[in-house]
């Protein structure tokens, strides 16, 4: 066939394609174009939900200060001065309603608040709490509080009833705070709300969104009042683009089809002519497919895997700290070491180690902290990238995390969590194929960001969202109950197990009075860390006020425990974990029990004489776990208040579960809960003693200290020396412990003796041992 017949039939061939060519192509345009639009229209929803989330920020707050300073003025008054210097509450509290408009009801009370304490269930926590709160701030102070079988907002101000200090309370409707939202414009796809602690006073827009609503909270300051705000979930553009680039692909895509129909006009009619006659100028397909190419996807980050093939980096895998990866969990300070990139990076990661183990369900849960709605977001991204199938539990404590993953037959979980750390961390525990990673398992998370082996899925994985809390409630519920009643003061210390704990307590058939229950990211009460005594003294207080068998603390995610008796003594874990011990060898005699470094020297001994075998391990929640498994041990516990009972549980430390255990055993006692903890073997010991180091020192440090205590001139020749984690050394009278912490830049001490002077003895061995090898280190024990 001749050259200029084969032309001619092309562009005939063309000539018929290009209008349906054409057509393909503005659908294309089409569907970019929509993307482009309802993208641009999520973010405009986003900037409005911003600007009304912040302009209720401000009206509430302008409220409150306003309710405050009325209250003030009120208290300036002469009929009410008159009143209060007379001692009359009942005058007082007339003459304060009397010309206060809206004002539900007043009240003044005795600065003890002995009728309030009477029957503080009666009376309401929260109402009581909001008086205890102004006569400490000593100025007026409002909070939502349940009263008038309702919410309501309540105000309280500290003044002087005659020559004794007392306490007014003001009660007024909610609409003082609610009809601030009235006047707002926010978008009604999304959901704008006020609260306080877990509870909500006001919902605007779509409720459905509101479980996540803390991811764009922003707290009113002084309120104990929080603004939430919560998009709807925003769709991505086609092979991930964002607004620009759909915008420019569909423009693009337009152009060329556009290009197509007026080339295909100017195509002549189809007539014979002379091989060599050149054809009509018009552009061809492939001449338009040159000049305006069609865009391609953006290349996949970090597509490498295990194989051993070269991968790419990922961009953004300079943004993550190797430092976070610390040997029991990921953990760092929010904002310069852990935002949502690194949390979906961190997703990826999680989500690529499982598909290596052929391994695909996990479920995601947060703790109270402000920052975890973001992060658990950014990290369900990067899991679901992977091709994960997750199961979003929402707000939980870790051990219902992990209490999940077996009840959903996940056997993987990420708890979001900051544990007891600042409010200004957060991090991430993480369960694969029901093994806890640590040391190197985490490190290797770190290794694969930073090569790039990162798996990349087809499509995404599924995400589905589950509430739980009341199966792990009925769960223990339906195992554990109190043979008497018990009268115990929960304190939370306004983390996430406040959220569970008296639910839970309540279940098991205790009477339950709950101290800073309410979820806050911020702790104002104290610092969530029930091993550090100074945050039990308002456990302490509360436990004597109300006459309670006992006290139970927890830390900021529910998995560790502290406890403290009637008579406001601390009972240490290490003694607490003699009480479990006793208790599961009743039922499996031989059974192993694993304790850290850092418990007392009395615990295997009781062990033995319970029948038991005991076992000394490394401190830390994921290498005590990981030796449970190895040895198959029925129970273990650490001095930092984490047990893990494998007898009737799952064998995960669970501060929650270990309280409903710890009342089961003190209810089938006739002894007073303080009398059969007393009973327990004691010595004279410190608690943890944290000597701050320089930042990534500690494990040199304690290297030293380890050598220098095995060398034949050491004076701990003598005694028994253990070195599998840090040195403790045993005597005869007593013991001593120094080792790195694998969590911050400290030496971590513990001794302990059978009197004071083998305690002082022990100490100043250990003094004088460590002055010699860091004598740079300050050392105040």
């Amino acid at each position: 066939m001749s050259e200029g017949n084969e032309g001619r039939r092309k562009a005939a061939g063309l000539g018929r394609s290009a209008p349906l060519l054409a057509v393909l192509l503005l659908l294309l345009a089409g569907w970019f174009g929509w993307s482009a639009f309802d993208q641009w229209q999520q973010a405009d929803t986003g900037t409005a939900l911003e600007q009304a989330r912040d302009q209720a920020v401000t009206a509430v707050g302008k409220a409150v200060a306003e309710q405050n300073a009325q209250f003030a003025r009120q208290l300036e008054r002469e009929p009410v001065k008159a009143a209060l210097a007379a001692g009359d509450a009942e005058a007082a509290a007339n003459a304060l309603r009397e010309t206060w408009t809206g004002v539900d009801e007043v009240q003044v009370f005795d600065a003890t608040l002995a009728a309030a304490y009477a029957d503080p269930a009666a009376f309401g926590y929260s109402r009581l709490a909001l008086l205890e709160l102004a006569m400490s701030e000593g100025k007026p102070v409002a909070r939502v509080v349940r009263d008038g079988n309702g919410p309501r907002l309540g105000l309280a101000a500290p003044v002087q009833l005659q020559d004794r200090a007392a306490v007014a309370y003001v009660r007024q409707p909610l609409a003082r705070l609610t009809a601030v939202f009235d006047m707002l414009q926010s978008p009604e796809s999304a959901f704008l709300g006020l609260r306080q602690g877990a509870f909500t006073v006001v919902r605007k827009g779509n409720s459905g969104l509101g479980g996540g609503a803390d991811a764009l909270a922003r707290p009113v300051p002084d309120t104990g009042l929080r603004v939430v705000a919560e998009l709807p979930d925003a769709a991505e553009g086609p092979m991930g683009l964002g607004t620009v680039a759909c915008a420019v692909v569909a423009a693009l895509l337009a152009l060329v089809a556009l290009l197509l129909l007026v080339g295909r006009k100017r195509l002549p009619p189809l007539r014979r002519k002379a091989a060599a006659e050149p054809a009509d100028g018009g552009v061809t397909l492939q001449q338009a497919l040159e000049q305006e190419p069609l865009p391609v996807a953006p290349a996949a980050e970090g597509t490498g895997d295990d194989a051993g093939e070269a991968a790419p980096a990922v961009p953004e895998a300079d943004a993550v700290v190797p430092g976070i990866f610390r040997a029991y969990d990921i953990r760092g300070v929010v904002g310069s070491e852990l935002n949502a990139t690194v949390a979906r990076l961190v997703g990826q990661a999680i989500g690529s180690q499982m598909q290596a183990q052929g391994l695909r369900d996990v479920v995601v849960g947060r703790d109270g902290r402000l920052s975890g709605p973001e992060l658990a977001n950014a990290l369900i991204d990067g899991l679901r990238r992977a091709g994960c199938e997750v199961i979003d539990i929402g707000m939980a404590p870790t051990p219902v995390v992990y209490f999940a993953a077996y009840h959903l037959r996940a056997g993987s979980c990420v708890a979001v969590t900051g544990s007891h750390n600042p409010p200004d961390y957060n991090g991430f525990k993480i369960v694969i194929g029901g093994e806890t990673l640590a040391g190197e398992a985490i490190t290797a998370l770190y290794e694969r960001i930073r090569d790039g082996r990162l798996h990349l899925a087809d499509a995404p994985g599924s995400l589905q969202q589950r509430e739980v809390i009341d199966d792990y409630v009925q769960r223990i519920g339906d195992d554990v109950q109190l043979d008497r009643p018990l009268k115990v003061v929960a304190d939370a210390g306004n983390g996430v197990a406040g959220a569970v704990a008296p639910q839970l307590l309540e279940a098991i058939g205790a009477e339950v009075i709950p101290l800073y229950c309410e979820v806050d990211g911020e702790f104002p009460n104290h610092h969530p860390d029930p091993s550090e005594p100074r945050n039990l003294e308002d456990l302490v207080q509360m436990v004597q006020r109300f006459d309670a068998d006992l006290g139970v603390a927890f830390d900021g995610d529910g998995d560790r425990l502290g406890v403290v008796t009637k008579d406001g003594r601390i009972v240490f874990a290490d003694r607490l974990l003699m009480l479990f011990a006793a208790d599961v060898l009743v039922r499996n005699p031989g059974a192993l029990v694993i304790y850290d470094v850092k418990c007392t020297g009395k615990l295997p001994d009781y062990i033995l004489r319970n029948g038991g075998s005991p076992m000394m391990w490394k401190t830390g929640h994921s290498l005590v776990k990981a030796k449970m498994r190895e040895t198959d041990a029925e129970l273990a516990g650490e001095m930092s208040g984490h047990f893990f009972f494998k007898e009737r549980w799952y064998g995960f430390d669970d501060g929650l579960y270990a309280a409903a255990r710890l009342l089961e055993i003190l209810a089938q006692r006739e002894e007073a809960p303080d009398e059969v903890l007393a009973e327990l073997p004691d010595a004279v010991a410190t608690p943890e003693l944290k000597v701050p180091v320089a930042e990534g020192t500690q494990h040199a440090q304690v290297a030293l200290v380890v050598a220098a205590a095995q060398a034949e001139d050491s004076p701990f020749a003598a005694a028994r020396i253990s070195t599998i984690d840090g040195l403790r050394v045993d005597f005869p009278d007593g013991w001593g412990l120094v080792r790195a912490s694998n969590t911050t830049p400290v030496l971590v001490l513990r001794f302990e003796g059978d009197d004071e002077a083998a305690l002082e003895r022990i100490k100043a061995l250990f003094r004088e041992q460590l002055q010699k090898v860091l004598p740079d280190v300050e050392l105040s024990f």
